[in-house]
């Protein structure tokens, strides 16, 4: 069992990797003179956020359109026959993603923007990742792995404690780390 869910993971990963490789290459090569611009890794928006307070409520509802929705969406897919596609599709932009963030971290700021960039996703990751990464095996492997209560019930609580976490716990160490550089 532990064998096959190692084997489909490495074929989720096939599809996260060149996503990733493509946001990193698009970073350096073809957007690299819109990095140059003030972003959220500017000095500016680093001190401004250092200073500003974070209101619980209404990060939680920004958390809620930004971490459950897609989830939401994702399993909502999971039930028709695009679920596989839904998964590559949602694996391919989750790399594009990555790979510009910690690009434009790097370029930005060097090995401490992809610091901020692990300290930015810690811990709350540690519950996001295996919450979609189950969603994402049973969307890719079905029929052999189908969705049933106990996935939902670990899930949702993974998502609810990483967006505990997210909206308790990762500011404080965001701004511990900023104080740094």
């Amino acid at each position: 069992m532990t064998l096959k869910i190692f084997h489909s993971k490495r074929r989720l990963l096939a599809f996260f990797m060149p996503g990733f490789l493509f946001g990193v290459v698009y970073v350096n090569l073809i957007a690299k003179k819109y990095i140059a611009e003030p972003g959220i890794f500017s000095d500016y928006f680093l001190n401004q956020f250092q200073t500003a307070g974070i209101a619980a409520e209404e990060y939680f509802w920004y958390l809620f359109r930004l971490r459950v929705i897609p989830f939401l969406v994702l399993l909502g897919l999971s039930f028709t026959k695009m679920r596989k596609a839904a998964a590559v599709l949602f694996l391919i932009w989750t790399g594009i993603s990555g790979g510009i963030l910690i690009s434009t971290a790097v370029l930005s700021m060097g090995i401490k923007g992809s610091l901020l960039c692990a300290v930015g996703i810690l811990p709350q990751f540690i519950f996001y990742v295996p919450a979609y990464l189950i969603l994402l095996w049973c969307c890719y492997s079905y029929p052999k792995t189908q969705w049933n209560r106990q996935k939902a019930v670990f899930a949702a609580l993974a998502v609810s404690s990483g967006m505990i976490l997210e909206i308790f716990v990762n500011p404080s160490l965001v701004k511990a780390f900023l104080s740094t550089l």
